[in-house]
């Protein structure tokens, strides 16, 4: 396996603009032409645009029991960045660039270990995980075409370990609504919908911290990220948003948290709740994750341990199909300004991935 040529494919795709949102990208893309292009005319290449900016990009040699999920889609370039998030470029031993860790990194691996010609390989690439609205894989997985696999990797960053477990990710907008007017009513304890909105904050996060195991265990990582309300200090709301997240351990259910965190709210209140994305924890459904362990020892995988990240490795898991994490570089190098990626890590993940396709069927 060429590591020039990793480096090469890297080249390319930091330089496709793939930033998600905007929900820009296509089946048509460049980015997407180029993985075709590598992979060659001896894989069976499937491209499904869904509209939005929701393309998934399936590439198939012989009958491989294992698939290779990436996302090829970005997070917008974030404040801070010193050199062109569209150019690689290697320093002191990181490979910097937009998307360079998170995860186009684990991609021009795949594509390198595709143009050697592998007796088998899947490759699932998609475009919309970064825009809390992904569908790709939900289709891939609903259309039946992930039922011949036998194990799922999702080629996040986790230091080129296996992981097989992650919290989840819940992320809820809720609606406090009050009854407006002169603050001077002593109904405004009750009616300011600010005031309602503090007290189900105070009861909710008393909830998220009633979860620790430990000292410095971070209970059920609820994070209210945007509270808004009202319009004047003398005017009692009429209005307040909360948009807020938690990040539930596996094992623990997301709808069961929610309806804790409903029941938090003041008697009398008047709340609408909307769940705009919601992901089980890895395993996900009751699952548990014997056969990933299995895999990853037939296999020589080194595992690592759980992470706080959500992945779409649940999804996979909650269709029935085991599934672990596995990339190069770390979360903390992803969504920050001038992104990196170990030179290092990226050649562990070429020999990880390419021992695994070696043995694969």
């Amino acid at each position: 396996m060429n590591f020039d040529a990793l480096m090469g494919h890297l080249e390319r795709l930091v330089s496709c603009d793939s930033q998600n949102p905007p929900r820009t990208i296509s089946g048509d893309s460049d980015l997407f032409s180029y993985c075709s292009a590598v992979v060659g005319e001896d894989f069976n290449v499937r491209i499904e645009d869904h509209g939005d900016g929701h393309v998934s990009w399936f590439a198939v040699r012989g009958k491989p029991a294992v698939l290779f999920n990436v996302h090829l889609d970005t997070v917008p370039i974030a404040e801070g960045w010193t050199r062109n998030p569209f150019a690689l470029t290697v320093e002191n031993g990181r490979a910097h660039g937009l998307g360079a860790c998170d995860i186009k990194g684990a991609a021009a691996a795949l594509l390198a270990i595709a143009a050697d010609g592998p007796k088998n390989l899947a490759l699932l690439f998609t475009s919309d995980e970064e825009g809390a609205g992904g569908c790709c894989v939900d289709n891939f997985l609903e259309s039946g075409q992930g039922r011949p696999f036998e194990q799922v990797i999702v080629a996040e960053p986790t230091a080129c370990r296996a992981v097989l477990g992650h919290r989840g990710f819940l992320s809820v907008k809720t609606r406090f609504s009050g009854r407006p007017g002169h603050s001077s009513e002593s109904r405004a304890l009750a009616d300011n919908a600010n005031h309602q909105a503090a007290r189900w904050a105070a009861a909710a996060l008393a909830v998220a911290e009633s979860k620790k195991t430990a000292p410095g265990d971070p209970g059920s990582c609820m994070n209210i990220g945007v509270m808004d309300g009202g319009s004047k200090s003398n005017v009692i709301a009429a209005g307040a948003f909360v948009h807020w997240s938690a990040r539930l351990r596996p094992g623990e259910s997301n709808d069961a948290f929610l309806e804790e965190i409903k029941a938090c709210a003041p008697e009398g209140a008047n709340v609408n709740w909307e769940v705009p994305f919601k992901g089980e924890p890895l395993p996900a459904a009751g699952r548990d994750h014997l056969e990933a362990h299995a895999f990853c020892e037939r296999n020589g995988l080194e595992q690592g341990p759980d992470v706080d990240f959500w992945t779409e490795a649940s999804l996979f898991s909650r269709a029935g199909l085991p599934a672990l994490v596995l990339g190069p570089g770390d979360i903390a190098q992803a969504h920050a300004a001038d992104e990196w990626v170990d030179v290092g890590q990226l050649q562990r993940a070429l020999a990880c991935y390419g021992r695994v396709v070696m043995q694969d069927g």
